[in-house]
């Protein structure tokens, strides 16, 4: 079946579907709360965490896992385990000074566990209370308020926000768990590579390095010396590690180990930054021309394109922080809301019907997100290396 017939098939499906969805969506208060509580678990997923839990009961309370190490800086180094917390609802106690964790942050409390804030509450209707402010504009209006950590009040807040005071937290957590998991793959991979040139230029890979040695041609004939020429050996160690590291991290994001690590905006914002330091200190003196003194047009016109050049210095490394959040965190999304389709429509499907369409409509996602594991990694490794390349561009005298 060619790839038009499938989309065609595909859009049949979720044609038909779509009256059932929303008929679920009109149903009873239980149905609506469930909706809810699925959406909550997919916020979760996206979000970084402290405990490495494969499933929960949600009857009992009981969590299946592990919690990882706590590293806080406040007034000395704070070490302890993310149990302490026992999943927000608890305080930890560490040399006297009392932590909490609301919403996946660690906040400073008492012994209590008094989180003071502001909230955001609503009307009957489900609008939210606004208020005037000083501009004259109509805004939600903020609410003092204060909760106690592990009571039921703090569970069924929804718009409050803590405005206590957070110590510098430098944690393993769960996305930190990914990156090492995957710095050692790349190590184990790379050093099965090495070993093989070791004994000889003509000998043949094996195992892993069968899979790899394409992709490191790859990189290097497709994106490297096309991009930046001559000096790409010295920029083909970073190219291939971004690379390799983003695939990696976004292929383990599709196993139920519940990764989401290229879908945290800190890590593709540090992937990024690495992009933009490299760029501009490698830059030559051509390239600083080009962006303040453009050559070969009016001087009037250099005046108005230097703010433009030097405004997209910084927009080329926002763009690739972005957009590789933005896809994975949107794949994750959609997949784990397919799966959903088997707890919201069992009494319009049946059971089987449900699990079906579910499976259907996920496989046939999960096959596209394997394409875009790989199309992510080249994106951004082609738009470095095309950075890269302008940078270090010699200049050629005609």
């Amino acid at each position: 079946m060619s790839l038009k017939r499938t989309l065609q098939f595909l859009a049949v499906i979720l044609f038909a579907v779509a009256p059932f969805l929303t008929k679920a969506n009109e149903d009873a208060h239980g149905e609506k709360s469930q909706a809810e509580e699925i959406n909550s678990h997919i916020e979760h997923h996206l979000q970084d965490d402290y405990y490495f839990s494969f499933f929960s009961d949600e009857e009992t309370g009981k969590h299946y896992g592990f919690s990882l190490p706590v590293i806080l800086i406040d007034n000395g180094l704070k070490v302890f385990m993310a149990s302490a917390f026992d999943h927000g609802n608890k305080v930890a106690e560490v040399d006297g000074q009392y932590y909490a964790l609301y919403h996946g942050k660690i906040y400073k409390t008492d012994a209590t566990g008094n989180l003071t804030g502001h909230e955001y509450r609503k009307n009957a209707d489900g609008s939210y209370v606004m208020t005037i402010n000083e501009d004259g504009k109509e805004e939600k209006k903020e609410f003092e308020t204060s909760y106690v950590i592990g009571s039921h009040e703090i569970h069924d807040a929804v718009d409050f926000h803590p405005s206590v005071a957070m110590p510098l937290d430098f944690s393993i957590t769960k996305s930190v768990v990914g990156l090492f998991l995957a710095a050692f793959l790349m190590f184990w991979a790379f050093i099965s590579l090495a070993k093989t040139y070791k004994k000889g230029a003509n000998n043949l890979p094996k195992g892993v390095g069968r899979v790899l040695e394409p992709l490191v041609i790859y990189v290097r004939d497709e994106m490297a010396i096309p991009n930046i020429g001559h000096r790409y050996k010295e920029f083909m160690p970073y190219l291939l590690s971004v690379f390799f590291l983003i695939w990696i991290l976004n292929l383990v994001g599709l196993t139920p180990l519940g990764f989401n690590v290229t879908g945290n905006i800190t890590v593709t914002l540090c992937l990024a930054l690495f992009t933009f330091l490299i760029v501009n200190i490698k830059a030559n003196a051509n390239y600083w021309k080009h962006i303040f003194w453009m050559p070969g047009v009016p001087v009037p016109f250099k005046f108005v394109l230097a703010p433009i050049e030097v405004l997209g210095l910084f927009t080329k490394p926002f763009s690739l922080m972005v957009r590789l959040f933005a896809n994975i965190t949107a794949g994750h999304t959609v997949v784990m809301g397919l799966i959903a389709i088997v707890y919201l429509l069992q009494h319009q499907l049946t059971v089987v019907g449900s699990i079906g369409v579910s499976m259907f409509l996920t496989i046939f996602l999960m096959v596209i997100e394997l394409l875009v594991a790989f199309l992510q990694a080249f994106i951004f490794t082609m738009l470095s290396s095309l950075f890269i390349g302008m940078a270090v561009e010699e200049h050629h005298d005609h």
